[in-house]
């Protein structure tokens, strides 16, 4: 089906039309219910397969791309005052997004609208993966912030690492688990370089056989994509074609929101230079960003156009951008955010303000473990749902139209490391930014 050469994207679209069509058509001329089952029985398998493909690398990924990430901010010894003030800007901003994210959601309720009908056929759907969500439901709301920031550290990482799909699991979770990593992480650089190098080396080539696999994965997605809208529009009809737009549309409008209203007004206020200029010299950034889905793929497009266009000093022009490709995705994070909310929406979870909280706190975290790759976060998404009591496998509604996402907040992930760059460039030396300033 997918035999000639097309990019991925585009095979992933037509996988998506294919499966909801096929869905919709078998609705539209009242074919019989057990007939249908017996079609899902041969076509659910294979989105089954291309999900836990995803959810077998959701700890290696973790980990290879967070300690690889903070281990290589030894650059910090160099650099002194730019790393610690690209930290902060990372962190502040980070959280603006997921707030965005979190308000768009919060104020639209883009999965609240789902008939009971509906809700209850979704969750029938995903019944083998939902069975401990209502025992568990009273557990997860009685969480405060108190139990969360104990739970933080981990007595048994490993125990963590293993519970981390189980929603019965009172530890910590996958925030522990990002705790071990990023003590970790900081442990490496404190060391000997020499004895510290067997350390990164694994977890280097852990995060690059990782992000391989996550790859691998990827080349199935046409085909999970299609099996997955198949499954739910063939029972489900237009409402979760309905569904799916509503998300997309809330989710893409928190993207524009940071893209143009937060870069805007930092870039005016913090980094004193035109909003419009600058993104019109990095228009062949975001277009690269765009067509990729990968911060890392761009980053040497980003150096090139940094360097030539807005003469950033090129110590921190490489210093942040390289660590911003795996450590500042302001739109994965917000992305994130709006995915789990909304999924819980469509479950009918209702999180508590400090739930909530709790899940910011992932998002901005997950924002530095996530890899730069498309895809690279379905499996930190699937892990997050896990704890608010969301089965996992519920990805698989979204996962249709993540492509189009990814490549959406791979520009604001991108366009992010660039306005931290002008940022830290200013912070460090007014008198060098005025004379490289795009203004």
């Amino acid at each position: 089906m997918f035999s000639f050469k097309l990019p991925l994207h585009y095979k992933i679209i037509i996988g998506m039309l294919i499966g909801s069509i096929s869905g919709l058509l078998l609705q539209f001329f009242g074919v019989s219910q057990s007939t249908i089952s017996t079609i899902l029985l041969w076509v659910k398998p294979v989105g089954d397969i291309f999900l836990r493909f995803i959810f077998m690398m959701v700890i290696p990924l973790l980990l290879g791309a967070l300690i690889n990430g903070i281990s290589e901010i030894d650059d910090l010894k160099k650099l002194g005052s730019i790393g610690l003030k690209t930290l902060y800007y990372t962190i502040v901003v980070s959280m603006i997004s997921v707030f965005i994210g979190i308000t768009m959601v919060i104020i639209f309720k883009p999965g609240a609208d789902l008939s009971a009908t509906d809700r209850s056929m979704l969750i029938e759907k995903f019944q083998d993966k939902v069975s401990t969500v209502t025992s568990n439901m009273e557990l997860v709301k009685n969480k405060n912030i108190g139990d969360i920031i104990s739970q933080i550290v981990p007595k048994n990482p490993l125990e963590d690492m293993v519970r981390a799909f189980d929603s019965s699991y009172s530890g910590g979770g996958i925030l522990a688990v990002m705790f071990f990593g990023l003590m970790l992480g900081i442990a490496l650089n404190g060391l000997d370089p020499i004895k510290a190098k067997p350390v990164k080396d694994f977890f280097e080539s852990l995060f690059e056989v990782s992000m391989r696999l996550i790859n691998m994965a990827m080349q199935l997605a046409p085909y999970g994509v299609a099996a997955l809208l198949f499954s739910l529009t063939s029972s489900m009809g237009f409402s979760i074609i309905f569904l799916l737009l509503k998300y997309f549309s809330v989710c893409f409008t928190a993207l524009c929101i940071h893209q143009f209203g937060t870069f805007s007004l930092i870039l005016k206020y913090i980094a004193k230079v035109s909003p419009r200029l600058f993104f019109k010299n990095i228009q062949e950034v975001m277009l690269t960003a765009f067509s990729t889905s990968s911060s890392n793929a761009t980053l040497p497009t980003a150096l090139r156009v940094v360097n030539e266009k807005l003469s950033i000093p090129k110590p921190i022009a490489n210093f942040v951008l390289t660590i911003g490709s795996t450590a500042n995705q302001n739109g994965t994070a917000l992305y994130e955010g709006v995915t789990v909310l909304f999924l819980a929406q469509c479950f009918g979870v209702d999180l508590s303000i400090g739930q909530q909280f709790y899940v910011m706190i992932i998002c901005i975290l997950a924002g530095i473990g996530t890899a730069g790759v498309p895809g690279g976060s379905l499996p930190v998404i699937a892990i997050i749902l896990t704890t608010i009591g969301v089965p996992a496998a519920a990805i698989g509604i979204i996962i249709g139209v993540d492509r189009l996402l990814d490549m959406c907040r791979t520009v604001l992930n991108v366009t992010g490391d660039i306005v931290a760059a002008q940022v830290v460039a200013r912070w460090e030396s007014a008198s060098v930014l005025g004379k490289n300033s795009v203004l």
